[in-house]
């Protein structure tokens, strides 16, 4: 192993600045706009905070523009139950999308603390081994990022765009009914005169990006903060395997080697628990919304497959990969993490710690205990984030599908 890392640990990465710019570039996108950007930093000058506040409050006003009227007509003016099932997934996503807004702001101080120790981890970076797996990390959670952005905003664009504009269109006598993605303004105001139905589809247009935001926010600090959590795992990994390597070390300079590995265990730990306190609410939101709604797209489709559609399906087709790909995402980095946090243990126990002196056999068994501590994430503390869980959720889906299919025939 190289010894300059461990002695040199504490100076500063020359490129950190890039490389916490290229690390949080998608955060910067899609946090900004939303106007939680700025707080999970603690240098924001006054400007900053007053755009957040502004920001916040256009945001939460577009919410509140759709939901409440589409609330109010679900509620008490359709009166067709299928209908009704056929609103019940966007008012759900709708409703959620407002509560993860506001959990992110609640939360924004324990996910500056995240944000902030990401950043010394970079600062504090020197080797360049190191530095390389790192980076390779930061390129699976952007890589993670993407995908997610592609099927969240192709599919909420197509139902809230592309639907309204080539479904049917209902005739009335000789009025032609231009349709809206989430109806219930006739109460408050004649919604097919222009410019009002203009306006209000622009406002759709708007919520569903802003939506798509709040998900993606999620989505984006997860998959950097595991993947930083990974890197960080593997480089301890690495350092052990350099010590296996180093039969000097094993005999003379073990201790300053596992001073250093465990110090930086016990931060990874202490990383690992914040992204759980910050996030495991939200973690349990997208748990449950998902078992939800995919549950109702496959409803949905079956729906549309006997008034055939096409226009309909596929856009549901779409929805239902986006979400299930969306879970698909969560559960394989809190995969990527369990398995990661298990290396430890396998490279310490590689070492062949029996071979050596008492006392330092000793050493190796404490770090050995320390490191079957398991890295997880978990949802509300309720159901570990993990490949099972994704399974759980899909037959979850296919059973509530199988009792609304028996509800709706009576």
């Amino acid at each position: 192993m190289r010894s300059s890392s461990d002695v040199n640990d504490h100076l500063q990465n020359s490129h950190y600045k890039s490389d916490i710019y290229h690390t949080f570039q998608f955060c910067h996108w899609i946090l900004k706009p939303l106007g939680i950007y700025f707080f999970l930093h603690d240098h924001v000058n006054k400007f900053e905070k007053i755009v957040s506040v502004l920001l916040i409050i256009i945001c939460c006003s577009i919410l509140q523009f759709v939901i409440v009227p589409f609330g109010y007509y679900i509620l008490f003016y359709e009166k067709d139950m299928n209908m009704k099932i056929k609103f019940l997934g966007p008012l759900a996503f709708c409703v959620t999308a407002l509560f993860k807004y506001g959990y992110l702001g609640v939360k924004s101080s324990e996910l500056g603390r995240c944000v902030k120790h990401v950043k010394k981890n970079w600062k504090m970076l020197q080797d360049k081994d190191h530095r390389a797996i790192m980076v390779r990390y930061v390129t699976m959670g952007r890589n993670l990022i993407t995908l997610c952005a592609a099927f969240m905003y192709t599919g909420g664009l197509s139902y809230h765009t592309i639907m309204p504009l080539l479904s049917k269109k209902k005739i009335n006598e000789n009025i032609t009914i231009r349709p809206l993605t989430y109806p219930g303004y006739e109460a408050f105001f004649d919604i097919q005169e222009s410019p009002t139905y203009e306006i209000v589809y622009c406002m759709h247009c708007v919520y569903v990006l802003i939506t798509g935001n709040i998900t993606m926010a999620a989505y984006s600090l997860t998959a950097i903060f595991t993947t930083h959590a990974c890197g960080q795992i593997k480089i301890q990994t690495l350092r052990l395997e350099n010590l296996r390597k180093d039969g000097k070390a094993l005999k003379n300079g073990i201790e300053d080697h596992l001073a250093v590995i465990v110090s930086e265990h016990v931060e990874i730990l202490r990383f690992t628990k914040n992204i759980e306190t910050a996030l495991q609410g939200l973690f349990l939101i997208e748990v449950m919304l998902s078992t939800l709604l995919i549950c109702l797209l496959e409803y949905y489709c079956m729906m549309e497959w006997e008034t055939s559609d096409s226009v309909a399906i596929s856009t549901y087709i779409i929805l239902l990969t986006s979400f299930t790909f969306n879970i698909l995402i969560y559960c394989y980095v809190g995969e990527l993490l369990l398995g990661q946090g298990s290396e430890i243990a396998t490279a310490l126990y590689d070492i062949e710690w029996y071979n050596l002196p008492g006392r330092k056999a000793r050493d190796i068994v404490l770090v050995l205990a320390i490191s079957k501590y398991p890295l997880k994430l978990t949802a509300g503390k309720i159901l570990v984030l993990s490949m099972n869980t994704f399974g759980v959720v899909l037959k979850s889906s296919l059973v509530y599908l199988n009792m609304l299919r028996t509800v709706t025939e009576f």
